[in-house]
């Protein structure tokens, strides 16, 4: 029996960071979630699933269970934060911001290892803190790529003597240019409809700096103008997904203010966690004076671009592109944005393009910002079983709209010898505009 002295010596949420409680209190437990809970389906565990996570949230906050218990602390963990909870609960539970505050109560109460403080320090502080960092860090990678340093490295060992050879695996083919968020101005062909930014994000502007050059040509051919506009930094998504909130409000204050412009009909995002992040600053900065109505404001402008395509409509008829592909669906342009219907519609628009619908497409691939690093057995089960669907269709090609969940699933198609090609839904829509013709605007939303 737990004494009156004990339960007072247990720690409990506190601070600013803290979870509601009241959201906490809105789950009813009646398991509407548990099917789509990725880790729910790996371990079949009930701890595992959001319901089962919501209760020990429940237990700390309400002094039944220490906020640095291990089994606590290990599943705030194990979580993907995939979202997709979210979207079934008829309850409305805010999973992801009580997870996010979880986690953030960890990192502050919990003591960490020197390893991993120096990992947060290096990683979060130091290279995401700043873009002109985070690029000669990819400039460096650029060239042990490209190296032959790079082949006497994995075959010395020396990778898996440090731990890193798991990490090294997962790096994508950084691009031979980066897009740098300089001021550079792209004007709109034919007639002008309005004028946007690209947000440039880091890990896209440097891996996948190609997805950029493609959003870009869709944007101009369409007839907007796209600006680069300067002062932009990371978007703060793994700094906040990894309990760090501070460090994510400091970087949405420096996008907000790059930003804002009574210019730009619209902030253009095509990488989903982005997305999700740039349009969740109202709730990161909902307790700054001076930046929580800015935040409101910059958000009502953010769309990831197959929404925005779809939005508006297309000026240009696509080329036929006559290949079988299968669309592989992110979890926060899913279950974060609800964006579900639109990459289906623009993939549908291309002539001769079939799509094959894989099963469990929503459901997570194992990527989840930095989860694949973090927790290597949980995202290589996910990734395994995602390649699975996806092969099975028979596509020839593997379209997905987040950086992450490509990189994830480049790697696992590598490990595996197969050469599918793994492409940004704009990729797709960029290469049958090649073939496009010029025609009225096309309205892709249902009457």
């Amino acid at each position: 029996m737990v004494t009156v002295q004990e339960a007072e010596r247990r720690r409990t949420f506190s601070g600013r960071d803290a979870p509601a409680y009241d959201a906490i209190r809105k789950c009813v437990h009646c398991g509407f979630c548990l099917p789509s809970c990725p880790t729910y389906r790996i371990t079949w565990r009930e701890r595992s699933s959001p319901r089962g996570r919501i209760w020990l949230m429940k237990s700390v906050a309400e002094g039944r269970l220490d906020l640095l218990d291990p089994v606590f602390a290990e599943e705030m963990q194990l979580c993907l934060n995939c979202r997709a909870c979210e979207a079934v609960c008829p309850s409305g539970v805010h999973y992801g911001e009580i997870l996010e505050a979880s986690r953030a109560q960890l990192v502050q109460h919990r003591p960490q290892s020197l390893r991993e403080r120096l990992f947060r320090f290096l990683g979060f502080r130091i290279l995401l803190g700043d873009m002109r960092r985070f690029r000669l860090a990819n400039r460096l990678l650029r060239w042990y790529q490209r190296s032959p340093i790079r082949a006497l490295v994995r075959r010395s060992g020396l990778l898996r003597l440090v731990g890193l050879e798991h990490a090294e695996a997962l790096l994508p083919r950084l691009s031979d240019e980066f897009v740098v968020a300089d001021g550079r101005f792209y004007p709109a062909e034919g007639e002008r409809r309005g004028r946007v930014a690209l947000f440039v994000g880091c890990v896209m502007s440097t891996a996948y700096a190609h997805v950029h050059a493609a959003t870009i040509r869709v944007l101009t051919r369409n007839g907007f103008d796209v600006v680069l506009v300067s002062g932009q930094q990371c978007c703060g998504a793994l700094h906040v997904h990894s309990g760090e909130p501070e460090l994510g409000r400091k970087l949405a204050r420096l996008n907000i203010e790059a930003l804002e412009s009574p210019y730009l009909d619209a902030i253009i995002v095509n990488a989903a966690g982005c997305g999700a992040m740039l349009k969740e600053y109202p709730q990161l900065l909902r307790h700054d004076h001076g930046y929580a109505e800015r935040a409101r404001a910059l958000a009502t402008k953010v769309r990831d671009v197959l929404e925005f395509l779809v939005e508006r409509g297309l000026t240009v008829q696509p080329g036929p592109l006559p290949w079988t592909v299968t669309y592989q669906e992110p979890c926060h342009l899913a279950h974060a944005q609800r964006i579900t219907q639109q990459p289906r519609v623009l993939l549908r628009a291309i002539p001769q393009l079939r799509l094959v619908e894989m099963a469990e497409s929503a459901l997570c691939c194992g990527s989840a910002g930095i989860y694949n690093l973090l927790q290597p057995d949980m995202a290589s089960a996910l990734l395994q079983r995602k390649l699975d669907n996806a092969l099975a269709t028979g596509a020839e090609v593997i379209v997905s709209a987040n950086p992450g969940c490509m990189l994830q699933l480049e790697a696992g198609l590598r490990a595996r010898g197969r050469r599918v090609p793994v492409l940004h839904l704009v990729e797709v829509l960029d290469r049958a505009y090649s073939h496009g013709v010029p025609s009225q605007p096309v309205s892709l939303l249902a009457d």
